[in-house]
Protein backbone atom coordinates (compact mmCIF):
# COMPACT_ATOMS: atom_id res chain seq x y z
CA UNK A 1 0.00 0.00 0.00
CA UNK A 2 2.92 2.61 0.96
CA UNK A 3 5.05 1.36 -1.70
CA UNK A 4 2.16 2.13 -4.16
CA UNK A 5 1.46 5.41 -3.12
CA UNK A 6 4.59 6.28 -3.14
CA UNK A 7 4.82 5.19 -6.73
CA UNK A 8 1.96 7.59 -7.36
CA UNK A 9 3.70 10.57 -5.60
CA UNK A 10 7.03 9.92 -7.88
CA UNK A 11 4.58 9.97 -11.11
CA UNK A 12 2.84 12.96 -10.31
CA UNK A 13 6.38 14.81 -9.24
CA UNK A 14 7.59 13.56 -12.51
CA UNK A 15 4.88 14.47 -14.48
CA UNK A 16 4.73 18.16 -13.29
CA UNK A 17 8.16 18.86 -13.62
CA UNK A 18 8.02 17.61 -17.37
CA UNK A 19 4.68 19.67 -17.37
CA UNK A 20 6.75 22.82 -16.45
CA UNK A 21 9.72 22.19 -18.55
CA UNK A 22 7.95 22.08 -21.33
CA UNK A 23 6.03 25.21 -20.83
CA UNK A 24 2.60 23.65 -20.20
CA UNK A 25 0.11 26.36 -18.67
CA UNK A 26 -0.63 26.11 -14.74
CA UNK A 27 -4.63 24.88 -16.03
CA UNK A 28 -2.89 22.22 -17.79
CA UNK A 29 -0.33 21.48 -15.56
CA UNK A 30 -3.13 21.06 -12.71
CA UNK A 31 -5.14 17.72 -14.36
CA UNK A 32 -1.46 16.35 -14.86
CA UNK A 33 -1.34 14.84 -11.47
CA UNK A 34 -5.04 13.10 -11.76
CA UNK A 35 -3.70 11.86 -15.34
CA UNK A 36 -0.75 10.56 -13.71
CA UNK A 37 -2.65 8.84 -11.27
CA UNK A 38 -4.13 6.72 -13.62
CA UNK A 39 -0.89 5.60 -15.31
CA UNK A 40 0.07 2.15 -13.91
CA UNK A 41 3.54 2.16 -12.70
CA UNK A 42 6.36 0.77 -14.49
CA UNK A 43 9.07 -1.33 -12.03
CA UNK A 44 11.50 0.83 -11.35
CA UNK A 45 14.63 -0.19 -13.66
CA UNK A 46 16.78 2.98 -13.08
CA UNK A 47 18.06 3.24 -10.03
CA UNK A 48 20.30 7.00 -9.60
CA UNK A 49 24.10 5.91 -9.27
CA UNK A 50 25.58 7.10 -6.11
CA UNK A 51 28.63 9.13 -6.46
CA UNK A 52 31.76 7.32 -6.51
CA UNK A 53 35.41 8.36 -6.06
CA UNK A 54 37.11 8.88 -9.70
CA UNK A 55 40.45 7.05 -9.70
CA UNK A 56 43.43 9.67 -11.47
CA UNK A 57 42.89 9.63 -14.92
CA UNK A 58 46.46 9.32 -15.97
CA UNK A 59 47.54 7.12 -12.93
CA UNK A 60 50.61 5.32 -13.20
CA UNK A 61 49.77 2.12 -11.29
CA UNK A 62 46.60 -0.66 -11.58
CA UNK A 63 43.68 -0.14 -9.54
CA UNK A 64 43.04 -2.68 -6.97
CA UNK A 65 40.47 -4.75 -6.38
CA UNK A 66 40.47 -6.25 -2.85
CA UNK A 67 38.70 -9.14 -1.97
CA UNK A 68 38.06 -10.04 -5.95
CA UNK A 69 39.19 -13.41 -7.06
CA UNK A 70 40.76 -13.65 -10.12
CA UNK A 71 41.42 -17.52 -10.41
CA UNK A 72 37.99 -18.53 -10.43
CA UNK A 73 35.12 -17.50 -13.61
CA UNK A 74 35.59 -13.65 -14.64
CA UNK A 75 33.29 -11.79 -13.04
CA UNK A 76 31.72 -8.25 -11.96
CA UNK A 77 34.02 -5.82 -10.27
CA UNK A 78 32.48 -4.42 -7.45
CA UNK A 79 30.59 -1.10 -7.43
CA UNK A 80 32.95 1.80 -8.29
CA UNK A 81 34.67 3.20 -11.23
CA UNK A 82 37.45 1.62 -13.17
CA UNK A 83 40.05 3.48 -14.70
CA UNK A 84 40.45 0.45 -18.34
CA UNK A 85 39.43 -0.48 -21.49
CA UNK A 86 36.44 -2.82 -23.04
CA UNK A 87 38.84 -5.60 -24.51
CA UNK A 88 35.60 -7.87 -26.01
CA UNK A 89 32.05 -7.62 -26.21
CA UNK A 90 29.43 -10.57 -26.56
CA UNK A 91 25.77 -10.48 -26.74
CA UNK A 92 25.43 -7.46 -24.24
CA UNK A 93 28.23 -8.52 -22.19
CA UNK A 94 31.43 -6.61 -21.78
CA UNK A 95 34.84 -7.89 -20.71
CA UNK A 96 37.36 -4.97 -19.56
CA UNK A 97 40.54 -4.82 -18.09
CA UNK A 98 42.15 -2.22 -15.66
CA UNK A 99 44.98 0.22 -17.72
CA UNK A 100 47.93 2.61 -16.25
CA UNK A 101 49.60 5.45 -18.08
CA UNK A 102 53.30 4.43 -18.75
CA UNK A 103 55.11 8.28 -19.63
CA UNK A 104 57.19 7.55 -22.76
CA UNK A 105 60.63 9.06 -23.30
CA UNK A 106 60.05 10.99 -25.61
CA UNK A 107 56.23 11.46 -26.56
CA UNK A 108 53.78 12.45 -23.26
CA UNK A 109 53.08 8.58 -23.05
CA UNK A 110 50.40 5.50 -23.53
CA UNK A 111 47.90 3.59 -21.42
CA UNK A 112 48.70 0.02 -21.55
CA UNK A 113 46.51 -2.92 -19.59
CA UNK A 114 48.35 -5.75 -17.47
CA UNK A 115 51.20 -7.94 -19.03
CA UNK A 116 50.04 -10.63 -21.30
CA UNK A 117 49.10 -13.59 -19.37
CA UNK A 118 47.52 -11.56 -15.95
CA UNK A 119 44.35 -12.80 -15.41
CA UNK A 120 43.16 -9.31 -14.48
CA UNK A 121 40.08 -8.55 -16.51
CA UNK A 122 36.19 -8.68 -15.49
CA UNK A 123 32.88 -9.29 -17.00
CA UNK A 124 29.68 -7.22 -16.58
CA UNK A 125 26.46 -6.86 -18.25
CA UNK A 126 26.22 -3.23 -20.36
CA UNK A 127 23.00 -1.34 -18.87
CA UNK A 128 20.31 -0.62 -21.81
CA UNK A 129 20.19 3.01 -20.28
CA UNK A 130 24.12 3.03 -20.29
CA UNK A 131 25.95 6.66 -20.10
CA UNK A 132 28.32 6.80 -22.82
CA UNK A 133 29.86 10.33 -23.42
CA UNK A 134 32.73 9.99 -26.05
CA UNK A 135 36.01 11.80 -26.46
CA UNK A 136 35.18 11.50 -30.06
CA UNK A 137 32.27 12.25 -31.37
CA UNK A 138 29.20 10.09 -32.45
CA UNK A 139 29.89 9.38 -35.92
CA UNK A 140 31.94 6.10 -37.23
CA UNK A 141 34.55 8.58 -38.63
CA UNK A 142 35.30 9.46 -34.77
CA UNK A 143 36.58 12.83 -35.99
CA UNK A 144 35.19 15.10 -34.35
CA UNK A 145 36.67 15.90 -30.79
CA UNK A 146 33.94 15.95 -27.87
CA UNK A 147 35.97 16.88 -24.91
CA UNK A 148 35.69 18.61 -21.82
CA UNK A 149 38.73 20.83 -21.62
CA UNK A 150 39.30 20.93 -18.21
CA UNK A 151 39.04 17.01 -17.64
CA UNK A 152 39.99 15.81 -21.11
CA UNK A 153 37.24 13.41 -21.03
CA UNK A 154 34.52 12.80 -23.20
CA UNK A 155 31.43 14.91 -23.29
CA UNK A 156 29.11 13.79 -26.07
CA UNK A 157 26.12 11.48 -25.12
CA UNK A 158 26.54 8.68 -27.81
CA UNK A 159 23.72 5.41 -27.57
CA UNK A 160 24.71 2.08 -26.08
CA UNK A 161 24.93 1.05 -29.61
CA UNK A 162 27.38 3.25 -30.71
CA UNK A 163 29.47 1.84 -27.85
CA UNK A 164 28.82 -1.57 -28.39
CA UNK A 165 29.92 -1.29 -32.06
CA UNK A 166 33.15 0.81 -31.11
CA UNK A 167 34.28 -1.17 -28.34
CA UNK A 168 34.17 -4.43 -30.36
CA UNK A 169 36.75 -2.74 -32.70
CA UNK A 170 39.33 -0.74 -30.98
CA UNK A 171 40.45 -0.42 -27.19
CA UNK A 172 39.72 3.19 -25.99
CA UNK A 173 41.05 4.35 -22.91
CA UNK A 174 37.52 5.02 -20.30
CA UNK A 175 36.23 5.67 -16.35
CA UNK A 176 34.19 2.52 -16.61
CA UNK A 177 31.23 2.76 -13.73
CA UNK A 178 30.09 -0.89 -12.49
CA UNK A 179 26.76 -0.38 -10.42
CA UNK A 180 24.96 -3.33 -9.22
CA UNK A 181 26.97 -5.63 -11.36
CA UNK A 182 26.45 -3.78 -14.63
CA UNK A 183 28.37 -1.36 -16.43
CA UNK A 184 26.25 1.91 -16.37
CA UNK A 185 28.76 4.57 -17.57
CA UNK A 186 31.64 4.72 -19.99
CA UNK A 187 33.43 7.77 -20.10
CA UNK A 188 36.36 8.13 -22.80
CA UNK A 189 39.50 9.76 -21.84
CA UNK A 190 41.07 11.67 -24.69
CA UNK A 191 44.45 10.51 -25.66
CA UNK A 192 45.91 11.82 -29.00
Amino acid sequence: MVEAVMKRSVLTAAALCAALAAGTAPAQAAAIPAQAASVQAAPARVAAIPHFPAPKIFGTTFQSDPGHDFTKRISSRKDGILRGWITHVSGGRAEYEPIKWVRDKYTEGHFEGPPEGDVTAYSSPVAGNVVYLSALGCSSRMANMTVDRRSGLGAKRCSRATLLKRAAKLQRPALITVYRGRIVKVQEIYTP
